[in-house]
């Protein structure tokens, strides 16, 4: 019993030291990019050039490498778009990636298989917020980036509807 109190209250430490070194401040800031660097799981904000927030982040299942086909778990690389949002996702907000471009079409029909889509950076499923502190320790989407509820509130609150997101390996 003893150990088990131990591994809560690490886990409760390791998540409220990282809850507090993640809060600054973007009143003012415009966001015109994000850069996700998939490697590290983390989603960058950027405004003029300069990191403003940076995210913890979940990916595809099978993360590693570029998104060729639907069903293979891995999150695009390349530069895309935020062309739109969804309030009312299965997952709390989404915001929507142009992905697949008009070549990875072309390259997933030489192939015969589906390109895939609808890559999103999202919440957690609804009903599951209470998740928040565990849901980046795996890498649990079918693609998409996956941030707390709380922060996909402030992505969605501060990023615009044509904002360039590059996804880097």
């Amino acid at each position: 019993m003893k150990s088990i109190f131990s591994f809560l209250m690490c886990i409760f430490l390791v998540t409220a030291c990282g809850l507090a070194t993640k809060e600054k401040e973007m009143s003012g800031l415009t966001v015109d990019r994000l850069v996700l660097e998939k490697s590290k799981r983390q989603l960058h904000l950027l405004s003029n050039g300069k990191i403003i927030k940076t995210y913890k982040v979940s990916l595809g299942k099978n993360p590693v490498g570029h998104k060729t086909r639907e069903g293979d778990g891995k999150t695009p690389e390349g530069t895309y778009l935020i062309d739109r949002r969804n309030a009312k996702s299965a997952y709390h907000l989404s915001l929507h990636l142009s992905y697949p471009s008009a070549e990875e079409i072309k390259q997933a029909q030489i192939s015969g298989v589906s390109p895939g889509g609808d890559i999103m950076i999202h919440g957690l499923p609804n009903g599951f917020g209470f998740l928040a502190p565990f849901h980046h320790f795996k890498d649990w989407t079918q693609g998409c980036i996956a941030v707390t509820n709380k922060e996909i509130e402030e992505i969605w609150n501060n990023v615009s509807d044509g904002t360039i997101i590059i996804i880097k390996p």
